[in-house]
């Protein structure tokens, strides 16, 4: 076809020059060396991430928690050498027999080479019942090597245990190495895993041999920028990094950087169908498809961020970080995609290679109306706009009732899918001994009201003993230690805690503090509670900001975000019943309502303001209904490819060992899908229908419209313009 004629210089604006600039003659190939030298140079510092993790039991507690606090004070009891006891309990369903205590006696001696200095191993000591015996050995981990020190402990312990006789390892020592396991590695299977799903995925979307590669190579890319500047902001700027953000760090940047990959290519395939020239191709795919690509995720990376706000400290880790995952990503995927891709040129594409055509763009929007679902699913809802967003409410609604049987809060013995030694130890013995015998609660005081805080807290019911554990090398603070009768991660518990705090606060002079494994999960499960009131209304407040200036409308943003809050209730009742009926899980994480949300109203808008941003755009054109009809058809195929594409990455999630990280897995999947499948595809469209032009109020779209003459909506065997491109196996891929 002609060329067509380009502006003078200087009429572009610079902004717009830079943003297409990747699709350029020569600019492409400035911007593939740019990020190979950046990769070259930093990439190193990639694999230094894990160094600046934060693994410590405050990294995953509120900041402000009286339990956080005994822990950093607990710091000033702690010389190099530091003490941490592992508990071997022996059990049997009867009466333990001479050989079992002689077996534990041997036992010990074996275990003396691995005691800290000064230190004394106690027991056995044998159960109330006369069904176990317990030993508790003090590690030191001033050799950096506790986890070894565990594994010979077990290794011991089950060497000659006689026939019959249960023997396992737990304690503080023991959940240590097992929580340690659980994140090992965990960054690389994660990366590993989501890279094999997005694969699988594009080659399927794609059907090509070569295609898949471009944006592969590309969420690679940001996989390192984002690794890199994470790790820069951890060590220089006090980023909180823990060891499950930094894992669901990478799932995030696969999925959203393939979603945008996946809305680019569809809208360069469509532009290589109309110009021969695959630069002014490109360079027109990134005009009209990177703002909507800019705002998306501009908003995902506010929303997350907003958890700053949030006390629990892994919550505001994995939205800092996630949100830095996502500019990263946004960045990879407006650069480096389009220089590959035109780099590599149609070929490409192969088999299936886009050819110029030389159609004007209404003439094949019109031809191809007709041949996408999206076409007759516009047409559908356009005859019963009302009825439609009724049903798809009802739907949505009856899966949030499920939502109001969800019972709150994991116990250590739930907090895994395939239950660790640690945790099968401390059932034991919490059948055979005072259950918080293996994990007593902590109390930091002034060593001068020492005395009277043991008092305080030996009158507290619930208690079962009190003792002094230990003192500051200067003698000022004192720790106890605080034996409670019932389990450390049961309700009663909690009760006795909260008691106990009462009472030792009370000692003058004394400036009390409880910590310890009871206290931290009960300051963890109110902080969840308070930080919903807090960071749900500030995350509502960004999204609605930012739709309003995208949109230049109030009415459609909130229309919107009810439509999103909707979704994630619905999302949230429809893994109550997958975690409760096929996963097996007996309640959720205290977190989970939270991140769930936060994630959910951040990528469900996403995928709304692809559709909008297009709606938008048509309505100026064609007027409202054709707008809304024209904006779905356009939109519809490409988006659910990246709503599958999301869903899956994030699925990958639920097969990790930990629930909480599985359940946040399966929660936004399962919300990904509402919204790609439902929320997008029908209540969306046909409440902009039923409301009609007035959604656009108080902007100048909001007056009542007619259709511009000679434009009429796409219906099913009509020629409206759809502005969708077929792919060779009679799919459309549709533009965005």
């Amino acid at each position: 076809m002609p060329a067509r004629p380009r502006p003078p210089a200087g009429s572009t604006p610079l902004l717009r020059r830079l943003a297409t600039a990747p699709g350029g003659r020569r600019a492409k190939w400035l911007v593939l060396a740019a990020w190979l030298i950046l990769v070259a140079a930093l990439g190193p510092l990639a694999g230094k991430l894990g160094e600046v993790e934060d693994s410590s039991s405050n990294a995953f507690l509120p900041g402000s928690a009286e339990s956080a606090q005994v822990n950093t004070e607990l710091e000033k009891f702690r010389g190099e050498d530091e003490i941490i006891p592992a508990v071997v309990v022996y059990s049997r369903g009867s009466a333990t027999t001479p050989a079992d205590a002689a077996e534990a006696r041997a036992d010990r001696a074996d275990f003396a080479p691995l005691v800290a200095r000064g230190e004394q191993i106690g027991g056995p000591v044998p159960s109330a019942d006369g069904k176990a015996l317990m030993l508790v050995v003090p590690l030191s981990t001033a050799g950096d090597d506790i986890t070894g020190d565990v594994e010979k402990v077990r290794s011991v312990a089950a060497a000659n245990a006689p026939p019959g006789l249960d023997v396992e390892v737990g304690g503080p020592a023991g959940s240590l190495i097992d929580s340690i396991e659980v994140f090992d590695n965990l960054d690389s299977t994660l990366m590993l895993a989501t890279g094999a799903v997005v694969t699988l995925l594009l080659l399927l979307t794609y059907r090509s041999p070569l295609l898949w590669l471009a944006p592969v190579l590309s969420v690679g890319f940001a996989a390192v920028l984002t690794q890199v500047v994470t790790f820069v902001l951890a060590k220089y700027a006090a980023l909180p990094v823990d060891p499950q953000s930094a894992g669901i760090l990478m799932v995030l940047v696969f999925g959203v950087g393939t979603d945008y990959a996946l809305l680019l290519i569809a809208r360069y395939r469509e532009e290589l169908q109309r110009h021969e020239d695959r630069h002014d191709a490109m360079r027109l795919a990134l005009r009209r498809s990177g703002p909507a690509i800019v705002a998306s995720a501009g908003t995902i990376a506010v929303g997350l961020a907003c958890l700053a706000f949030a006390d629990i400290n892994s919550s505001r880790s994995l939205g800092l970080v996630g949100a830095v995952g996502v500019v990263c990503a946004l960045l990879a995927m407006i650069t480096v995609l389009p220089a590959l891709l035109v780099v590599t040129g149609r070929w490409m594409f192969w088999p299936f290679v886009p050819r110029c055509t030389g159609a004007p763009a209404a003439e094949e929007a019109g031809q191809q109306a007709t041949r996408t679902v999206w076409t007759r699913i516009g047409a559908l809802l356009d005859r019963r706009p009302r009825w439609s967003w009724l049903m798809s409410v009802a739907v949505t609604a009856v899966l949030a009732l499920s939502a109001t049987g969800i019972t709150m809060g994991l116990t250590n013995a739930e907090m895994f899918q395939d239950k660790p030694e640690s945790v099968v130890a401390q059932e034991k013995l919490s059948a055979h001994y005072p259950s918080g015998s293996s994990d007593p609660a902590t109390v930091v005081v002034r060593t001068a009201a020492r005395a009277a805080t043991e008092r305080a807290a030996a009158a507290v019911p619930g208690v079962e003993s009190v003792e002094t554990a230990d003192r500051t090398a200067d003698g000022s603070l004192t720790s106890l230690s605080v034996v409670l009768r019932d389990a450390p991660d049961s309700a009663a518990a909690e009760r006795t805690v909260d008691r106990l705090r009462t009472a030792v606060h009370r000692v003058d002079g004394a400036e009390a503090l409880v910590g310890g494994t009871t206290a931290e999960s009960l300051d963890t499960r109110r902080a969840a509670e308070s930080d919903l009131k807090i960071v749900i209304p500030v995350v509502l407040a960004v999204v609605l900001l930012v739709l309003v200036a995208l949109l230049r409308s109030l009415l459609a943003p909130l229309v919107l975000l009810a439509t999103v809050v909707l979704s994630y209730f619905g999302a949230l009742g429809a893994s109550h019943l997958v975690f409760a009926y096929l996963l097996d899980f007996p309640a959720m994480d205290n977190s989970l309502p939270l991140m769930g949300f936060v994630f959910l109203v951040a990528l469900g808008i996403d995928y709304n303001i692809f559709l909008m941003t297009r709606v938008r755009e048509e309505v100026a054109l064609r007027g409202h209904r054709a707008g809304v009809l024209t904006g779905l058809s356009s939109t519809g195929g490409v988006i659910t490819s990246a709503g599958i594409v999301l869903a899956a990455t994030f699925a990958v999630i639920a097969s990790m060992p930990l629930v909480s990280m599985a359940q946040l897995g399966v929660l936004v999947g399962i919300g990904v899908l509402l919204d790609t499948f439902l929320v997008r595809t029908v209540l969306v469209p046909s409440l902009a229908l039923d409301i009609g032009a007035r959604i656009w109020w108080p902007s100048r779209l909001g007056r009542a419209q007619q259709p511009p003459a000679g434009s009429r909506a796409p219906e099913e065997g009509g020629t409206g313009e759809a502005g969708s491109s077929p792919d060779p196996g009679g799919r459309s891929l549709e533009r965005v």
